[in-house]
């Protein structure tokens, strides 16, 4: 659940919503659709400048979904909300590719994250 004292944030020109500067003492703290953190303590102007730079293509990125009991899964973004975060295995764009999908709880759970070299890309080339 959204707390209470965490200010919503929108980009100027299109009134999207960017995330949320949240109350740290004096200072705010820049705080992602995910509900991860994007800056420590900082003043006003740099926790707005920190989500206005961060934007929204981070949503379109492919991302990395860890589970325990077996290997990472390459997934996309289906919905963030502070209620939820659903992702879906990556179809790579083709719209009859099967998927499956997770419903994740918000802020998102560490083992959702952006892919890192070597992770596994999802194609396979040559089987044997």
């Amino acid at each position: 659940m959204l707390p209470a004292d965490w200010i919503e944030h929108r980009r100027p020109d299109d009134r999207e919503p960017v995330g949320w500067l949240r109350p740290d003492g004096d200072d705010w703290v820049a705080v992602s659709l995910l509900g991860r953190a994007l800056t420590g303590p900082v003043d006003w102007a740099a926790a707005e400048e920190a989500l206005e730079e961060t934007g929204l293509s981070w949503m379109a990125d492919a991302w990395m979904l860890e589970r325990d009991d077996d290997e990472p899964l390459r997934v996309r973004l289906v919905e963030v909300t502070p209620d939820r975060v659903v992702v879906q295995t990556d179809d790579f764009g083709a719209i009859d590719a099967p998927v499956e999908r997770f419903e994740l709880p918000w802020p998102a759970p560490d083992g959702l994250r952006p892919r890192r070299d070597g992770d596994p890309d999802g194609w396979v080339v040559l089987a044997g």
